[in-house]
C-alpha cells in the first residue's frame, strides 16, 4: 500500500492506472478506522480494480473547536488496518491541501435532504461535508465511491451533490456494522465510559422497538416518534436531540409511513453524540 499526502503524487498514480483501464473506487473516511470502515474498504474492492481510502479529519464540518480537538486520530494503526484489507493507496493529506491558504470556495446543498435534523443542531456541517467531498472527487476523479449508512443524512446529501452536479461517480451505500448489543460502530465510541456505554445501547433499542411497532402494521408518523421517546426516555443517561421518521430521500418528517423511510436519532451519552438510524422499505408491504 502505498501512502500519499500530496495531491500531484495522488495524481500520478492515478493517471497510470487509467491508462491501463483500471476502475477506480474512493472510501472518505476521518480515519478512526473500526471495523464499519473496513466493511466499506472490503465493498470498494469487491466493486473496483483500485482502492483509494483518504483519511481526513474536515475542519469545515465540526460545529465546535473542542470536538475537532478531541476527535480520535489514530494514523499508525489505520495504515496497518487499511494494509491489511488490500487497500492500494492512503491518501493522507495536510489541511492546506485541501484548503489552500486563501480558500474561499464552498458547496452546499441547498434544501431537502441537508435541512433539518444534523443541518438544524449543526449549522454548517452539510456545507463541510459537500464541499470536502466535491474536492476529493475532483482529486481523485473515482468511478464509485463507497459511503456508511450510518450516516444516512450525509449519504442522501452526497447522493443529492452528485445528482445535482452530474458529476461521473457511483454512490454506493455500505450497511451500518454493530457492535453485540446492536450500538452502531463509530469513532466515537471510544469517548463512552463504562457505565455511558452500557447506556448506549438504548439506541438500538428504541430503532427495534420502532421497527417492531412498523412490522406489525403501525403507519401513524407521530406514534412510531412516540415510540422511540418512550424508549429512549428508558435511560437516564440518554438526552434525545431528535428521533424521527422521515423519507429516504429527502429527510422531511413523514406523517403517513410508506414507500422508502429512515429513522434518525441523534442523541448525548454524557459529552458524546451519537447518531444511528434504521432504513426501512415499505414499497411491497
Amino acid at each position: 500500500m502505498l501512502t500519499l499526502k500530496e495531491p500531484a503524487a495522488l495524481a500520478r498514480r492515478l493517471t497510470a492506472w487509467r491508462a491501463e483501464g483500471q476502475s477506480v473506487a474512493l472510501v472518505p473516511t476521518m480515519g478512526a478506522l473500526h471495523e464499519g470502515h473496513l466493511s466499506l474498504v472490503r465493498r470498494a474492492r469487491d466493486a473496483a480494480d483500485r482502492v483509494v481510502v483518504s483519511i481526513f479529519v474536515n475542519p469545515t464540518q465540526f460545529n465546535a473547536a473542542r470536538d475537532l480537538d478531541v476527535y480520535p486520530r489514530t494514523p499508525e494503526r489505520d495504515g496497518e488496518l487499511l494494509a491489511a484489507e488490500g487497500t492500494d493507496v492512503l491518501f493522507l493529506p495536510e489541511v492546506e491541501a485541501i484548503y489552500p491558504p486563501g480558500h474561499a470556495t464552498w458547496v452546499e446543498v441547498a434544501g431537502p435532504p441537508a435541512e433539518g435534523l444534523e443541518g438544524e443542531h449543526r449549522p454548517g456541517h452539510f456545507r463541510g461535508v459537500a464541499t470536502v467531498v466535491a474536492i476529493l472527487f475532483h482529486r481523485v476523479a473515482p468511478d464509485i465511491a463507497v459511503f456508511g449508512e450510518k450516516d444516512a443524512q450525509q449519504l442522501a446529501v452526497v447522493r443529492r451533490l452528485v445528482r445535482d452536479l452530474g458529476l461521473p461517480v457511483q454512490i454506493l451505500p455500505g450497511p451500518t456494522v454493530r457492535e453485540e448489543d446492536g450500538l452502531a460502530m463509530s469513532s466515537r465510541n471510544v469517548h463512552l465510559s463504562p457505565a455511558e456505554r452500557r447506556a448506549a445501547s438504548v439506541l438500538y433499542r428504541a430503532l427495534a422497538a420502532a421497527r417492531g411497532a412498523i412490522e406489525a402494521g403501525e403507519r401513524d408518523g407521530d406514534r412510531v416518534r412516540g415510540v422511540l421517546a418512550r424508549e429512549l426516555a428508558t435511560e437516564p443517561l440518554a438526552e434525545p436531540e431528535y428521533a424521527e421518521v422521515v423519507d429516504a430521500d429527502t429527510f422531511r418528517p413523514v406523517r403517513k409511513i410508506a414507500g422508502r423511510i429512515v429513522l434518525p436519532l441523534a442523541v448525548r451519552i454524557g459529552t458524546t453524540r451519537l447518531i444511528d438510524n434504521l432504513h426501512l422499505d415499505l414499497r411491497d408491504g
